[in-house]
């Protein structure tokens, strides 16, 4: 029986995991959280993904987790109505799910099979990788030998790092961070998705169930690297002090619900090759897409597929091969996405706010709708290497 060892309980990790062990592998996941992660941000499976979704069986099971986007409303700091998108009808008819990354995760982590061994406040220590096998020694003190070694631990994968390059030479900051954390609805938000947008920033408020609310912040930042948690509220009080008042109260309850932000750098990650002998980086660690893509999770779950078609025909290094040739091309067009999506997302100067504000009033909707159809069917048929 093949074995596997991966680094990382995320949508890549366990979506991996559920796909080698159907395939007869020995599966052992190492996380280095005490618990599998309950926070992130609101996701969305469409094209590619929701197709891997689809063959794993997972969409019957997160239907019922989705959340009914209909209408986007954007406001400006003043509060004034700057747009109204019917979401809804742009994506009536396509396979879309919205969702909290923590829902698809403990999806993936109850269909796993019984068979997989996940070790939590675990790392992987110590790699010796060879002709026939690999060797890893974990931090607590254990020892395997592996046919295979996936590397799924995050945008700052530190295992990365220290195989295959330093994150100065890897990590592309786009010029912007975000926060995401979670609130009890105490204001009202009156619609199902909220944004209150400013030259260099935008707050997002998606409304959840049981009265709660998931809050996105993306603000143009010339700082890069990782903000300690003692730091990251006071942080966000200098981001959002030009800000709307309902900000500012929702910034307050967070703090009052206690609730600790994560905060990093929008950034990509850009590998020449993401693989090196039986190590396999996948995907943020091999080719983060940023939030704003809207695709992070999806590819995770179209990579764990490819690559498991992949190890089913080939050996391992020629799977490997394999894998990062099929989805390499549809990577790409997704990273130059999100270098293009950045600026329109939140300008940085009033001009440009301002432009962008009155091109989005005034484009027929018909042409986002089409745009978006057309990105979608683009990512199925570059998945599919059609």
């Amino acid at each position: 029986m093949p074995s596997v060892v991966i680094s990382g309980a995320g949508a890549a990790g366990l979506a991996a995991a559920w796909w080698l062990a159907r395939a007869g592998w020995r599966v052992t996941v190492v996380e280095r959280a005490p618990d599998l992660r309950t926070g992130g941000y609101m996701m969305s499976l469409s094209g590619p993904g929701h197709a891997a979704a689809t063959r794993m069986g997972l969409v019957p099971k997160l239907e019922p987790l989705a959340y009914t986007v209909k209408e986007n409303v954007y406001r400006d700091r003043r509060g004034r109505e700057v747009l109204r998108l019917r979401f809804h009808d742009i994506v009536e008819g396509l396979d879309y799910l919205v969702m909290r990354r923590t829902d698809l995760i403990a999806a993936l982590r109850a269909d796993l099979p019984d068979s997989v061994d996940i070790r939590l406040a675990t790392t992987i220590a110590d790699v010796e990788d060879g002709v026939d096998g690999a060797h890893v020694r974990l931090s607590d003190g254990s020892a395997l030998d592996a046919d295979l070694i996936l590397l799924a631990d995050g945008m700052r994968s530190a295992l990365r790092s220290r195989l295959f390059a330093p994150d100065a030479a890897c990590l592309k900051p786009l010029g912007y961070r975000f926060a995401v954390y979670e609130l009890k609805d105490r204001l009202g938000l009156g619609s199902d998705f909220v944004s209150y947008a400013e030259p260099g920033h935008i707050a997002e408020y998606y409304t959840l169930a049981e009265g709660r609310v998931a809050a996105l912040h993306v603000w143009h930042s010339r700082q890069t690297g990782p903000v300690p948690a003692a730091e990251r509220w006071r942080l966000l009080d200098e981001v959002c002090a030009r800000s709307h008042p309902a900000v500012h109260a929702q910034l307050a309850a967070a703090r009052e619900d206690g609730a600790v932000p994560l905060v990093d750098d929008l950034a990509l990650v850009d590998m020449p090759r993401w693989s090196k002998g039986r190590v396999l980086l996948l995907g943020d660690a091999a080719h983060c897409l940023t939030l704003i893509s809207g695709q992070g999770a999806g590819m995770a779950l179209t990579s764990a597929a490819i690559l498991a078609d992949a190890l089913g025909r080939a050996a391992v290094p020629e799977a490997l091969a394999e894998h990062e040739a099929r989805l390499r091309p549809s990577i790409a067009r997704l990273q130059d996405r999100s270098r293009k999506m950045a600026g329109m997302f939140v300008p940085r100067s009033p001009v440009a706010f301002e432009l962008r504000n009155l091109f989005m009033r005034h484009v027929p909707r018909k042409w986002i709708g089409r745009y978006f159809v057309n990105a979608v069917n683009a990512e199925i048929l570059a998945a599919k290497g059609g």
